[in-house]
This record gives structure tokens, C-alpha cells and sequence, in this order.
């Protein structure tokens, strides 16, 4: 979701295959948000929109709140805005995240917010080292003095049963090198050491900065290869032939079996989700 220039593998119906939990285990970060009737918000990687939907629902056009929610995929902001409900105090574009410089809603209107949220969205967008400290920068500027900034991201460790699998798979059967592999790689997990200190560096206070390590039941509808297919995308992407392909999803679902599987009767999956929450306030 960090680039309309790279292919599209998003849509919400290979999402909601791949990972419905992820909207759905937001309570404490949206009770950091704290959404007022007369909020304007800036919800940054909006997805297809489910999570936007219940922000908007909680503000009013009347008392002059709005949430607008910015996403890469033309897929997801195709459902998005087919499936709002809330077309008065909610509305989507079509944007890349990793540089709102070039947002025409946002400069041609001059726009300032109440609050900018983002849930599962900036371990993508900050993939590139070069996008990480200006994009909190242009955070900063957008939000209003005593606005906050309010996320939920990929924290250190996230998945990290599957970053090595696929590293591992595209050098043994994806024909990479240990170099090429590692660079496939579409994600960004920092530690909460180093977000504290981006944010206070981009001028914010930032009273919340917490990782929880969070192991998350694989989706039944998809299971573990609709995971691994959907999320590492982009790891697939670098390696040239469809047989190769297969084989790189085969041997990650194998090779992460051992430690995902639980004795519990059932049959079930966990991957090691850890998360990554802070609130920044402009000083």
C-alpha cells in the first residue's frame, strides 16, 4: 500500500480471506483515538474502509466532523467508497501515503485535522528509510496545535516466523541471494526506543508509546497460504517464474508449521503478531 506505481495485490475480498482479524482487534488503539462529533480526521492507510466506517460513525457533519481516509490500493478505495455508509462525514482518495506532499486534497484546501490515525498501514508505507522521518514531519504540519497523532503498526518481531521463512525461501528455491531476498521484504517493524525518539524528533510529545506481543488465530476462511500469498506479495513479486513462486508459498506454510500449529484439538493457527501503538501530541 505504499506506491500506486507497484502492482496492486490488495481487495478486500483477498483480504478478508487473508487477515478479517485485523480490523477487528483495534479496541485499544481507537480508544486512544477517541473520536469526537466534531472531529476532522486523516485516517492514513485506510484500507477498504471498515475501520474509517466505524470512526465515521462516531462524528458528525453537523458539528462539522469529517474523517478522510487516504489509501494506494485503487482496489480498496474502489470498495471503500462503493460500500460507505457515512458519505456525509466520510470520503476516500486515492493517494501514496509514503509522501503527502502530493495529496491535492490536502494542500489545495490547505487542510489542518483534529487527529491523523493509521491502524496497520505505516509498516508498509515506512518501508523505505527515506520516507520514515519526513513522512512524520508532514504529520506534524497537517495536524492542528494540540492535535494528535494516533497508530497502530507492525512493532519489532512482528511475524517474525514468517520474515525468516520467506527470506529463507526465496534464497533456496526463489533463486536469490541472501542480499536480494532481505530487500524483497515490504515491511518496516521499529521498536518503540526508535518511534519514540522519530516522533519526538518530528516535535511531538508523545504520552503513549507501547509494544504488545499479540498472537493472532490464522482466518478460517483462507487459512495460512491465503496469508502468505496476500501479505508477502511482494516477496513473490521478486522471483521470476510461476513454479518458483509455488514453490517459495509451499515451503513458507511448511516451514512455519512448526511453529504457528497449536495443540489444542482444533486444528488452529497463530502467527506471532507484535504491535506497535503510540500517540503523538503537537506541541
Amino acid at each position: 500500500m505504499t506506491s500506486t506505481e507497484k502492482p496492486d495485490h490488495w481487495s478486500a475480498t483477498k483480504y478478508a480471506a487473508a487477515a478479517n482479524f485485523v480490523p477487528l482487534l483495534t479496541t485499544k488503539v481507537l480508544q486512544y483515538l477517541d473520536p469526537q462529533p466534531s472531529d476532522k480526521i486523516l485516517d492514513i492507510g485506510c484500507g477498504d474502509g471498515q475501520l474509517t466506517q466505524t470512526i465515521a460513525s462516531k462524528i458528525s457533519s453537523p458539528d462539522g466532523g469529517h474523517i478522510l481516509g487516504l489509501d494506494a490500493s485503487a482496489s480498496f478505495i474502489q470498495t471503500a467508497r462503493a460500500q460507505n455508509t457515512y458519505p456525509n462525514t466520510c470520503s476516500y482518495e486515492l493517494q501514496d501515503c509514503t509522501d503527502l506532499s502530493s495529496a491535492s486534497s490536502l494542500n489545495e484546501k490547505n487542510e489542518s485535522f483534529d487527529k491523523i490515525f493509521s491502524n496497520a498501514a505505516l509498516h508498509w508505507i515506512l518501508r523505505a528509510p527515506s520516507t520514515r522521518k519526513p513522512l512524520f514531519r508532514q504529520f506534524h504540519s497537517l495536524l492542528k496545535q494540540d492535535g494528535s497523532l494516533v497508530f497502530e503498526m507492525g512493532g519489532a518481531g512482528n511475524v517474525a516466523e514468517f520474515h525468516t521463512a520467506f527470506t529463507a525461501a526465496l534464497t533456496t528455491h526463489g533463486g536469490l541471494n541472501l542480499e536480494a531476498a532481505r530487500a524483497a521484504s515490504p515491511w518496516f517493524f521499529p521498536s518503540e526506543v526508535w518511534m519514540r525518539g522519530v516522533l519526538e524528533e518530528a516535535g511531538f510529545e508523545v504520552p503513549v508509546c507501547e509494544m504488545e506481543y499479540r498472537p493472532t488465530r490464522v482466518t478460517d476462511d483462507g487459512g495460512l497460504e491465503a496469508w502468505v500469498r496476500l501479505m508477502g506479495a511482494a516477496f513473490l513479486d521478486a522471483v521470476e517464474g510461476e513454479e518458483r513462486k509455488e514453490n517459495v508459498v509451499r515451503a513458507v506454510c511448511e516451514w512455519v508449521e512448526g511453529s504457528v500449529y497449536r495443540e489444542e484439538g482444533d486444528g488452529s493457527r497463530w502467527i506471532g503478531y507484535v504491535r506497535l501503538r503510540a500517540v503523538g501530541r503537537k506541541r
